[in-house]
């Protein structure tokens, strides 16, 4: 029972982009995003993110950001689920960090993790994607392990 998934919006670039664009690409183009609906009946919660492909945006991530603002977020997309680990190198907020496997349940989250801690955190099973958001977000909005996750507007 898998609805449309929120694509988390928080790359590690600027998502300002020249006038009349936003994030590089045309205003009038929807922003990904990532619905979550929580495991426990709750509201869904939606999140503007941006999208991390490739090694390179897997890399550098959230990284050097001063803030992230509520209902955005950060969606790492991979081919294919592995065991995942995610530190905090460089990292200058803390934040919550959702793992979804192949089916997009959260299979795991990381609350409040400390900027600058290179502890690798993940859980010990296959995850396919990774929805980093402001820490305090799996709370405040009942997200926890069981949720369901839909991919919205993704190219």
């Amino acid at each position: 029972m898998l609805l449309p998934l929120l694509a988390l919006l928080a790359c590690s670039q600027s998502s300002a982009g020249p006038p009349g664009k936003e994030g590089g690409r045309p205003a009038s183009q929807p922003r990904p995003q990532v619905v979550v609906y929580p495991a426990t009946g709750a509201r869904p919660v939606t999140v503007e993110v941006e999208v991390a492909r490739t090694p390179e945006e897997h890399a550098r991530g959230l990284m050097f950001r001063r803030e992230l603002p509520e209902g955005r977020g950060m969606l790492f997309l991979f081919p294919r689920a592995e065991v995942r680990r995610f530190w905090m190198k460089n990292t200058l907020i803390p934040l919550d960090i959702l793992f979804l496997d192949e089916k997009l349940r959260v299979v795991s989250i990381e609350e409040n993790t400390a900027p600058h801690d290179e502890t690798g955190r993940g859980p010990d099973e296959p995850v396919q994607y990774v929805l980093e958001v402001p820490a305090g977000y799996a709370r405040r909005h009942g997200i926890g392990p069981g949720a369901r996750a839909a991919l919205v507007n993704l190219k």
